[in-house]
């Protein structure tokens, strides 16, 4: 008879050690050592444990995983085990829905609780288990951890600091504040510190994606003539709808930007926004970034600025909805003169009225002037703005707006087909227009060698293409080597 094993025996498949890029997040609570001294131990024992708690709560919401507690100290990893492509958005999201929170925690002492962060990224070995019992836990060896524990030091109370490698990748989606070079203990030489200011209040998600010097459009002619003819349609007052499918690093973003450049000035009002993993459940955020963006096309405005702006588009506009000015001023953060008897209505009531302002503001500009909207990752977009734009969809066949949108899944897109809506499947580039790309993005110094390398590595895919070949423009690698860009990580 075959002996049964143990129940402490039983146990998952343990996860081998792995070389992958990691953003680190450590926080600290600000003068626990002050508001111990002043507090009975059980009062700080609960105080501690509420923190703990908070800042387990947001790490795990933003897709985090918490390696360990070190009493006031908490130390979490995005990127392992599981891996998102916005890592770095994901921690930085994770800080600032903690610090607001523990700025909320009742204080036995009085006083407002307050948390630093510091977050880095960058290329560890992690999975090892190290320790045993309680202090189990899963190690992580390189320098990323130590840069992460330096910035948590060097933040103020309640401010984040973060690598510059973590703010490049974050960048399209937040603002930051220069730190400067700051001599941290450990690193032979100053490393760039950045300050999170918080969430971008316009995304220029093209932009930053694709950078000052994009590489040439390639293969794609006859998606790019497609979306310009119904452009065409629009504009003359046949409402039209073009969805881009695709999988990532297909081409989405580089089509729309090449579109939006062609149609230039004809559109007279262009609304840009798109949807993020981080913010999927933030009601009306893209919406939100077309409307800012919208009002600030002649550059950035004051909060009073905003609400000039809006008031007058509105007026101009001759949108009648109730308390309109006000309902899309709070969603733009600006103040509105009669702000209170809007923000007295029930929270059904505020939705209600936001979506039907939107919609009769949208509307009456696209019966007036032909109107590109570009929604991007509608994967992403949040369910409220999806709302908005399926009403406006419904409500708009005969007007002059075109609805640009790109999607890794095309059963994702909420509009029937049909003679208004027209999806592009975008497939992997053949190789002859993948090595046109290769070199126009990694200059005259690659040899057909490495032109040759980097096509078969990108395996079509335009992206993966254009970044390795910049990667092997400013660092050359010998025959065989693998290094990946961190925006590919």
């Amino acid at each position: 008879m075959t002996d049964l094993p143990r129940d402490d025996a039983i146990q998952a498949p343990a996860l081998a050690a792995q070389r992958r890029q990691l953003t680190v997040m450590f926080c600290d609570l600000v003068g626990s050592t002050e508001l111990s001294a002043g507090l009975d131990p059980e009062d700080m024992h609960e105080v501690i444990r509420a923190y703990h708690h908070c800042c387990t709560r947001h790490i795990e919401e933003a897709g985090g995983f918490l390696a360990k507690y070190m009493g006031d100290g908490v130390l979490a990893y995005f990127g392992y085990p599981q891996a998102h492509e916005d890592d770095p958005e994901r921690a930085i999201h994770a800080a600032l829905t903690i610090a607001e929170a523990v700025a909320r925690l009742p204080s036995p002492a009085g006083r407002p609780l307050a948390v630093r962060t510091g977050i880095a990224t960058g290329l560890v070995v992690v999975g090892d288990l190290i320790g045993a019992g309680s202090a189990e836990e899963r190690s992580v060896v390189g320098e990323t951890p130590n840069l992460a524990a330096r910035l948590e030091a060097a933040a103020p109370p309640g401010g984040i600091a973060v690598s510059g490698a973590t703010r490049r990748l974050a960048s399209a989606l937040f603002e930051f504040r220069d730190m400067g070079a700051l001599p941290l203990k450990g690193f032979a030489a100053p490393e760039p510190a950045w300050q999170v200011v918080g969430p971008r209040a316009e995304v220029d998600r093209l932009g930053v994606r694709l950078g000052p010097g994009p590489a040439p459009l390639v293969g794609r002619d006859a998606d790019l003539q497609e979306i310009l003819a119904r452009w065409v349609q629009a504009a003359a007052g046949e409402t039209r709808i073009v969805g881009l499918v695709g999988e990532p690093g297909i081409g989405k973003s580089r089509l729309i930007y090449e579109a939006a450049r062609e149609i230039g000035p004809d559109a007279v009002v262009r609304l840009e926004g798109g949807g993020a993993q981080v913010f999927r459940n933030t009601p009306f955020y893209a919406v939100a970034q077309m409307t800012r963006r919208r009002l600030a096309r002649h550059g950035p405005l004051t909060p009073e600025g905003y609400l000039q702006a809006l008031d007058q588009s509105l007026r101009q506009t001759g949108v009648k909805a109730p308390h309109a000015l006000a309902l899309i001023a709070d969603l733009i953060g600006a103040p509105a003169p009669d702000a209170q008897a809007a923000l007295s209505l029930s929270a059904d009531q505020r939705r209600a009225g936001l979506i039907a302002a939107l919609s009769e503001w949208l509307l009456k500009s696209a019966a007036r002037w032909p109107t590109l909207m570009i929604l991007e990752d509608l994967h992403w977009v949040d369910p409220s703005t999806l709302e908005l734009v399926r009403e406006l969809m419904a409500n708009a066949p005969q007007s002059r707006l075109m609805l640009l949108y790109s999607t890794r899944e095309a059963e994702r897109a909420p509009w029937p087909a049909g003679p208004r809506h027209r999806q592009l499947a975008l497939a992997r580039l053949p190789e002859p227009a993948l090595q046109e790309l290769v070199r126009a993005a990694g200059g005259e110094g690659l040899s057909p060698e490495t032109v040759a390398g980097v096509v078969a590595r990108a395996g079509g895919v335009p992206l993966f293409a254009e970044e390795l070949a910049r990667l092997m423009r400013e660092r050359p690698q010998p025959a065989g080597g693998r290094e990946i860009p961190a925006t590919l990580s």
